[in-house]
């Protein structure tokens, strides 16, 4: 071969470098294209930059141009530049921003790789310019990554100061509780799922260890609806735990060995295709002698069946009672021991009414509530609240929102108004006061208000304090007003006496979906926390429909300080985050209370954010009494939603799930809701998307405020990023000062120095524990036992088991943290 023939053919790329360059070119023309799409929504030019700066770059290597090195230093720096301009130095924000183009940069790069662009470019000059601006550009992106993973942007850090730290709560902070005991879903009527049990603290807590597990055997049947969920929080009372399941299985254990005691199946109708929901949150416990002396028991007491007992709802719509020492029906218990709740109902179909929640008891009245089917229809079940006697099952008075001063018990031929808004979480008691409250939901469908009840109207979204004896309305405070968001009170509200320049307070704190917390004056229902009214945005609302055009905002808020953006789009390349962006500018979206719409040109809907699961759920919060300290585990994942005019929907209902299509039928739309999510299924809001915090009730400040949780189980590739993650459940904490949460989506139970926040224990769960753990101490050994269902949760995907477990610490360990 002549010199000019050899000359040739070392000019000519070859395999690695055509195959490398077509990449490039085929990632830059999907970026370009992708960057025109978002450049016709008014998004960044960005993309459409990147993406032909990376085909001309992939152009380059094709050709075996050195020029390549240089062109993609350029690329790199400019983005380098660009996404600090955007995110600063959040390094899981700069990730996918980033990640791409230094990879391709680290390719050029490599020698086998530089050998071949050097051998195949004879072109004039310096062989070396290129590659010098190359490794400058990517090592000027590892060193901001480096310098961004000490940043912290998302993490308030503080401490609970010394005085508060060694305060114990004071007066009548649990009524009627044992100290060892957890007899209520909130531990107490007042919910602040506080243990006062000291011996688990920050020293000593690494050293908890299983104790024990028990199965209840109660699995995910074939007819079973997605939303299918352990949701469980035993009680520890009358020297037994007591649990229930999601077939509504009542079972007593033993609390030193989780030994089976005795079994309660109600048999309910599993055919459930048709159901939306299949949960049980807890039961109720109630004894005739609470709170009297032994030689002094209550009146009715004697001969009396059942003299303790256990109140469970079931996915039958009734609530059943159990007696308490040997899981037989209580017969002489409305008729043999069951309540029916369709009684009064003019919509008898069954799995329209779902009690998923245990009821509230006083000594002399159990107050039951109850979901319906969210978004099916207007002619489902009405919402209404019921006083029962807890020794004959009587009704003693009911409360119908729509109706709200009829309390007197519903007569023969009478029925309660269809869809009145409904209760589906826990409330709260305070017998002191002859109070209930109540956490009040909407008037479904939840997404179209148009004709709403009027009457019924300034309670959605609501706390409502009744009257214990006669159910009567004794004050309202509303939290959204024409709630057309699904923004309800799911949590339990939490009485506790709030220490004020004032004095103590007798107070009830509301956590609420939208992220305010609501501190209101038990009294009397007036405002403990400023909430001011503040517009709201007002256009595009649907057909026949309104908003308000203010909504109360409280000064005690988890609510992001500024609205969602493009730059907050997040994806674990540029290719996700630029579908996020695209999908973001696809939505309208003004901040929260952004009025749903349907497709309409470019927009295909609303983004609402919070989202229908909130920043704060069912799992409400725990209070500790004496610290003053609020304990919360807040959540930020957004939503798509799309109201679909009647003739273009095409939902049936049963669906056995809150998202996709749902019918809404007696109204004009359909709704379409799912979360925001990338193509390949990753939020498209930027980490963290779960946090745990603290309030210092004193002050109504965030004392710290700590990102949660790893993507260990919801990732394709099970690896723990600790980007803070969702949780669906409750904290409760402790008199040692840990606070426990389990219900995260990796599968962990964890516990937190209540004093500044930092994990000082973790165990691995074998499913889900999408659960609000609980605390007590054995009357038998002393020992303080955590226990927790780990179940799973079927709509949020996380494994589906039947383990309950406990956790305690070894003998001889010490409060101290030293083993004897």
């Amino acid at each position: 071969m002549n010199d000019s023939a050899s000359a040739s053919a070392s000019a000519r790329p070859g395999p690695l470098l055509l195959v490398t360059g077509i990449i490039f070119v085929l990632l830059g023309l999907a970026l370009a294209g992708g960057g025109i799409w978002l450049l016709t929504l008014k998004g960044s030019w960005y993309y459409i930059l990147a993406g032909l700066g990376m085909v001309v770059a992939g152009a380059l290597v094709c050709k075996g141009r050195r020029t390549a090195r240089s062109f993609l230093a350029f690329l790199l720096a400019a983005t380098l530049i660009w996404s600090i301009f955007e995110v600063r130095f959040d390094w899981w924000q700069l990730l996918p921003r980033l990640d791409i183009w230094f990879a391709a940069g680290v390719w050029l790069l490599l020698p086998f790789v530089g050998r071949r662009l050097e051998r195949s470019d004879h072109s004039i000059g310096s062989t070396g310019t290129g590659k010098r601006a190359l490794l400058a550009a990517v090592v000027a992106t590892l060193a901001v990554g480096i310098f961004a993973l000490f940043q912290d942007y998302h993490n308030l850090h503080g401490v609970v100061p010394d005085e508060s730290m060694a305060a114990t709560p004071q007066g009548d902070f649990a009524p009627g509780v044992a100290p060892n005991d957890w007899p209520a879903y909130g531990r107490s009527g007042y919910g602040d799922r506080y243990a006062p049990a000291a011996q688990i603290t920050p020293a000593n807590a690494s050293q908890l260890k299983q104790a024990w597990v028990f199965h209840t055997g109660d699995f995910k049947g074939p007819t079973d609806p997605v939303e299918i969920a352990n949701e469980v929080t035993p009680l520890k009372v009358n020297g037994m735990l007591y649990l229930c399941t999601p077939h509504n299985i009542v079972i007593a254990l033993d609390p030193d060995t989780g030994k089976e005691i005795w079994r309660h199946d109600p048999k309910i109708n599993r055919d459930a295709a048709h159901y939306q929901h299949m949960i049980c949150r807890g039961v109720s416990y109630w004894d005739v002698n609470a709170g009297r002396a032994k030689d002094n028991p209550a009146p009715e007491a004697a001969g009396m069946e059942c003299p303790r007992r256990i109140f469970a709802p079931t996915m039958d719509a009734t609530l059943i009672a159990v007696n308490a020492d040997t899981g037989e029906a209580c017969k002489s218990f409305g008729e043999n021991g069951v309540i029916g709740l369709y009684h009064g109902m003019a919509v008898k179909k069954r799995g329209m009414l779902m009690p998923t929640s245990p009821p509230a008891l006083s000594q002399k009245m159990i107050v039951m509530a109850a979901s319906v089917t969210d978004n099916d229809s207007t002619e489902e079940p009405s919402g209404v609240i019921r006083g029962y006697d807890p020794v004959t099952g009587k009704l003693m008075w009911n409360w119908d929102a729509s109706k709200p001063d009829a309390t007197e018990p519903i007569v023969a031929g009478q029925t309660y108004t269809n869809n009145s808004p409904n209760s589906w979480g826990v409330s709260s008691v305070d017998e002191k006061l002859g109070m209930v409250y109540i956490p009040m939901g909407n008037e479904t469908p939840d997404t179209w208000g148009g004709n709403r009840n009027p009457n019924g109207e300034k309670y959605n979204s609501a706390i409502v304090a009744l009257d214990l004896a006669t159910g009567k309305v004794r004050w309202v405070y509303q939290t959204v007003h024409h709630d057309i968001w699904d923004m309800d009170i799911g949590g339990q509200p939490t009485l506790v006496d709030i220490d004020t320049p004032k004095g103590k307070v007798p107070s009830v704190v509301a956590t609420t979906k939208r992220g305010d917390i609501y501190v209101i004056d038990r009294r009397d229902g007036s405002l403990v926390v400023p909430a001011p009214e503040k517009p709201v945005p007002t256009g595009n609302v649907a057909a026949g429909d309104r908003v308000s055009p203010t909504q109360p905002f409280s000064a005690l808020t988890f609510l992001p300080e500024k609205n969602i953006s493009e730059t907050d789009m997040w994806g674990t390349t540029p290719f996700d985050q630029l579908a996020c962006r695209i999908i973001f500018r696809q939505h309208r979206y003004e901040g929260p209370f952004t009025p749903q719409t349907g497709a309409s040109g470019k927009i295909k809907g609303a983004i609402i954010s919070p989202g229908p699961l909130g920043i704060f759920e069912w799992g409400g919060a725990a209070v500790d009494p004496g610290r003053q300290l609020l304990l919360l585990n807040p959540d930020y994942m957004g939503f798509l939603e799309r109201l679909v005019p009647r003739a273009q929907a095409t939902a049936k209902g049963g669906s056995g799930t809150e998202m996709g299509l749902q019918p809404q039928t007696g109204t004009p739309f359909a709704v379409e809701i799912k979360p925001f999510l990338s193509p390949l299924g990753f939020p498209c809001q930027a980490p963290p998307w779960g946090y745990v915090a603290a309030v210092d009730l004193r002050t109504m400040k965030k004392v710290w405020m700590h990102k949660n949780g790893t993507t260990m189980d919801s990732a394709p590739v099970p690896i723990p990023l600790p980007l803070g993650v969702p949780s669906l459940g409750g904290m409760s904490t402790t008199g040692g000062g840990v606070a426990f949460l389990s219900s995260t989506l990796d599968y962990y139970i964890r516990g937190y120095d209540v004093r500044n926040g930092k994990v000082v224990w973790k165990a691995r769960l074998p499913f889900g524990g999408q659960a609000t753990p609980m605390s007590y101490i054995s009357d038998k050994t002393g020992k303080q036992y955590v226990v927790v269902m780990a179940g799973g949760h079927g709509s949020l995907g996380t494994k589906m088991g039947d383990t309950l477990i406990a956790y305690a610490l070894p003998e001889g360990a010490t409060a101290a943290g030293k083993t004897k």
